[in-house]
């Protein structure tokens, strides 16, 4: 019997067979056959390129697996992405950083098995890959769009810089008002930082109203809460000029922009996660002191009022910054090129995202929770709220 033949028998008959004993069929069938085991890690390299092709990227593979199946399994894609990884053409530096946010090698092996229990594991996992529906194209030039202008060869700037230690300090410090303050400095420096790069941006086209192409990221939102968090992402986005979708099945949102925006919405929306935790498990300890027993709802409650509040102040932050710049800006046409930005970001979501629906927040129903949420982000007065956008 040769090893390929192995292989495609394993693959017919666990793949595509749902018959109860399928799964134990095939996984017999490659433990008698040591000699398939190249093969076989080679048939899951292209089911990882076949993912790359349909939209995946290596963070949503990962985040995927970890979802659906087991640690064993994390370890099999991960071991998978980097053995597939030097066959695949340079995608940039997004792509890189996933690939560098992959498990060490070392903790990439999976632990030693029976052979059995090892076939079982891969079959598990090609069967999750097989299956995966294609996803919206994020890389510069799918469907037929001009390149996206790269940051590969740019260091990080100083504004960049300044805005991760803001974070940090925010995230360490034991005290919310300051944490507060420090989040919205942050927020004023992404809106300069935005600006400024909106103007290099339109210097470079020669023409203040011709706008450089937006991207787009997949940022994970993690159960549990997630519908909490994705209006926080959501709101986030909205406060430095991107837009989010959330994909509720396969945990994450999208969010498209200009690459300096989907930088700053990447650093604020990791630090403030961070810190309405951190808020939240402080007001939960209140609260169980006060003999009062904290829930579910409770913590939803929490989230998602930290996130309505944090939403206003970002804006608002936001919008003064940029109204600052714009007062003073020597360039007259920074308003058109924030206009023009502004339409080029919803035409590109327009155009991945043809049909999307709305939802309104579950389960904020805890009045406690609500309370504490919104004293800890300490916001101005809310405004009205836009829906969650979902794909």
């Amino acid at each position: 019997m040769s090893t390929p033949s192995t292989v495609d028998r394993a693959f017919e008959t666990a793949l595509y067979d749902t018959a109860a004993d399928a799964l134990d069929t095939a996984a017999s069938l490659l433990a008698a056959d040591p000699a398939a085991d190249a093969e076989l890690a080679r048939r899951g390299e292209e089911f990882v390129a076949t993912a790359w092709r349909r939209g995946w990227q290596p963070a949503d593979l990962v985040r995927i697996v970890r979802r659906e199946l087991d640690d064993v399994h994390v370890r099999l894609v991960a071991a998978l992405i980097r053995a597939q990884a030097p066959d695949d053409r340079a995608r940039g530096p997004r792509w890189a950083a996933q690939l560098d946010d992959l498990p060490d090698a070392e903790a990439t092996v999976p632990p030693r098995a029976d052979r059995f229990s090892h076939a079982t594991a891969v079959l598990e996992l090609y069967r999750l890959l097989l299956r995966l529906p294609g996803l919206e194209p994020l890389e510069a030039g799918a469907a037929g769009e001009a390149p996206r202008r790269g940051r590969e060869n740019r260091p990080e700037s100083r504004a960049l810089a300044r805005i991760r230690a803001l974070l940090a300090k925010a995230e360490a410090t034991g005290y919310p008002e300051e944490a507060e303050a420090l989040s919205a400095k942050a927020q004023e420096l992404m809106a300069r930082h935005s600006v400024d790069e909106a103007l290099l941006a339109a210097q470079a086209q020669g023409s203040a109203t011709s706008p450089d192409t937006p991207g787009a990221c997949r940022i994970g939102v993690e159960p549990p809460y997630e519908q909490a968090k994705a209006v926080l992402l959501d709101a986030v986005a909205d406060a430095n000029h991107c837009r989010a979708v959330w994909n509720e099945t396969f945990g994450f949102s999208t969010v498209v922009g200009f690459e300096a925006d989907l930088e700053a919405v990447e650093l604020l929306y990791t630090s403030l996660l961070v810190q309405a935790e951190a808020a939240m498990t402080k007001a939960e300890a209140g609260q169980r002191a006060g003999g009062r027993k904290r829930t579910k709802t409770f913590r939803q409650s929490f989230l998602a009022a930290y996130a309505h509040r944090a939403g206003t102040r970002l804006r608002a932050a936001a919008e003064a910054a940029t109204e600052a710049a714009a007062t003073g800006a020597a360039d007259a046409n920074l308003l058109p090129v924030l206009a023009s930005r502004e339409v080029a970001v919803t035409d590109r979501v327009d155009r991945m995202f043809p049909q999307t629906t709305t939802t309104r927040l579950r389960g904020a129903a805890d009045a406690a929770g609500w309370t504490e949420g919104t004293r800890a982000a300490d916001a101005a007065r809310v405004g009205h709220h836009r829906p969650l956008k979902r794909g």
